[in-house]
This record gives C-alpha cells, structure tokens and sequence, in this order.
C-alpha cells in the first residue's frame, strides 16, 4: 500500500533533518515520525502544490478535455549526477516527452522513490529540489507519490518511478503505423550526448571541451510543430538504443524501410570524437532531450523552419526518407556514398544511462 507523499506539517522531532550531513536510515521508511518527518521537510517542501497539499492517498484532479494519455517509467541511471542532469530532472523530462510523442499535453506527474539506506540526505534533497525545479520550469506539478526505504546495497543509492498524464486533442494521432512511404524524416539535434556525458561522469572521463546531458521537456517544441504542421504522422525521442534502436522500431511498425544520410545526422564533434576513441556508435547511444518526426514530405521545410526556430530544435535537419522495403531495414549512406544496414544494437553499449 502506498503512503501519501504529503502529510501535515508538525513537530515530528525535537530538530529538523540534518539535510548536510545526515543519512537515509531505515526509520525513514518505516511508517512512522521519521517518515513523516522526511516527507513534510523535504518531498512537501519542494514540490508543493494545491494537489499535493490535499494530502490524502491519492490526488483529486480536475477533468480536462480531449483523449487522456498515461505512461510510466523508471529510472536507474549510475552515476546519480551528471553534466547537465541529475535522476531527478532526468525522470521528469523523460515522461513528459513520453507524453508529448503522442502529441498530448502532459498535465500532471507522480513519483515513486526506492530509497538505499545510506544515501546522504544532502544527495537526496539535491536531487528533489532539482525534479521540483524540473516540474515547475515545464508545468507540470507532481501531484501525488511514495517513499520506499530499503536495506544498505538493494537499490544502488535511488531509484525513481514517474508517471505522468496528459490529454491529447481529438484528431491528433501520432503512430508508428501511420508513416507512409515517401515521408520526410527529422531530427531535433544532435545525438550522443546524454550517453557519453553519463559515461564520461561513471568513468572520471574528460575530453577537450566538456559534454553535458541534453535532458530537457520537448513539450513545448512539440506544441509549436503540430500547429504549423497538424500532417506530422509519428513522434519518437530515441532515448535508450539511440537512434539506431528507434528507427528499427519505427521501420518494423510501419511495415516499410528508411534510408538516412550520415553527414546530414548532427553529432557533436566532441561527441563523434569520444565515440571513435571508446570504440562506441553515437548511432546507438541514448538521447534525452531529442525527437524523431516523420511527415509528408510537402510539409518537411515547413516542419524544420518551426523546429529550427525552436531553443531546443535549432539543429534539427532532414535525415532520411520513408521507402517500400520487405525485409524493413534501415540503411545509412555514408559520407563515401557507400551504404551498410544501420542494425538493433544486441544488448547495450552503456547500460544504466536512464
């Protein structure tokens, strides 16, 4: 049974949590003061809401018009933080653009932590304070959540579940199956750089110019591509398997094959230059703040000219086109005009990265 995240501030203890030095213990998650205690002073405290404030096992939330959208996701990625991110605002990034890829708009997050006993109670209000601020910058509340304390080595620090809920306008239908052959394919931005900022952090790696997480809520640039193009037939941000892992996805629900020009494919070259050293395919490193589209291709300047104008579109590029293809591969011209099959990646090359 889950506890609500909120509950009633009080004099839980003679002092305050030691929010510099002290630790996660296994009272914190036991049901009792200390539990209420860390609830109020930190989970209240920074994602405060009227909906979180109700206080009760479950949000009371006004009705909204249009199709309802639900998703869920965890996330365990290693280290906690990283350039540019943390779990925190990795987990509230990350479900808001599952709800945007449908084309709706995410109205309201929950939260589920597993926490280690152990983790410094620093690391942790580090880590809330970043996904309120996550939650506040896109507009979307954390309305209710859990707490879960469990034994020393069981949960390798934190473990976060988000799922959000959105609404979605009638007519808006965004699929895999509706990519028809002939479609335009785009890219909002580079690729890569989630991945190797967070293998750069694990390892102690650097390079000669620095490598930060693209985590961010494309929400707002989804809104701006369906207004000036309603035609757009499917949204997918290739988070984990990259690009590579997406597009094969994309081909083999859509019964036909895609063919994409390397030079046309924005990489960092910081990024390309990490990926050649470690031996890695920035095709198949994971994104967090990345979309792939497909449209019709009459509408694909129109759709790039609006995702360009967008802070977190102004690289995006036409990458490929849609094809008739029985065997649904996706090829990629390379720069010396050969072409090899861009495969599904057999395992990970950087696991737990989200």
């Amino acid at each position: 049974m889950s506890e609500p995240i909120t509950s009633k501030r009080g004099n839980f203890a003679a002092r305050s949590l030691d929010l510099e030095a002290g630790r996660v213990d296994m009272n914190h998650g036991g049901g009792g003061r200390a539990m209420a205690q860390l609830v109020a002073e930190l989970f209240q405290a920074e994602f405060n809401n009227p909906f979180l404030a109700q206080g009760n096992d479950a949000a009371l939330l006004p009705s909204a018009a249009g199709q309802l959208v639900m998703t869920t996701d965890a996330y365990v990625v290693s280290p906690l933080f990283f350039p540019g991110g943390d779990i925190g605002s990795l987990a509230v990034h990350g479900t808001i653009n599952d709800i945007a890829m449908v084309g709706a708009r995410p109205l309201y997050l929950s939260a589920a932590f597993v926490i280690e006993e152990g983790l410094p109670l620093a690391d942790l209000a580090r880590i809330v304070a970043s996904m309120a601020r996550a939650s506040r910058e896109a507009g979307v509340p954390v309305v209710t959540g859990d707490t879960k304390v469990v034994e020393r080595g069981k949960a390798d620090g934190l473990f976060i579940t988000t799922t959000g809920v959105g609404t979605v306008p009638e007519g808006i239908i965004f699929s895999g199956d509706r990519i028809r052959s002939g479609d335009a394919i785009l890219l909002s931005g580079s690729i890569g750089d989630h991945g190797v900022a967070i293998m750069s952090a694990r390892e102690g790696l650097s390079f000669n110019a620095p490598i930060e997480s693209d985590s961010a809520a494309l929400h707002d640039l989804v809104t701006a591509m369906i207004a000036a193009v309603p035609e757009i037939r499917c949204l997918r941000d290739p988070t984990r398997g990259g690009l590579a892992a997406t597009l094969n996805e994309l081909a083999t629900q859509s019964e036909l094959g895609f063919v994409i020009e390397e030079t046309a494919i924005p990489i960092n070259p910081v990024v390309r230059g990490a990926c050649e050293i470690l031996g890695l395919d920035p095709l198949g490193i994971a994104n967090e703040g990345k979309l792939i589209a497909f449209c019709p291709p009459e509408h694909a300047a129109m759709l790039l000219s609006v995702m360009q104008a967008h802070p977190l579109g102004r690289d995006a590029a036409i990458i490929g086109t849609a094809g008739q293809d029985p065997r649904n591969f996706v090829r990629l011209r390379t720069s010396l005009g050969t072409e090899r099959v861009v495969d599904w990646l057999f395992g990970s090359q950087l696991p737990r990265i989200c």
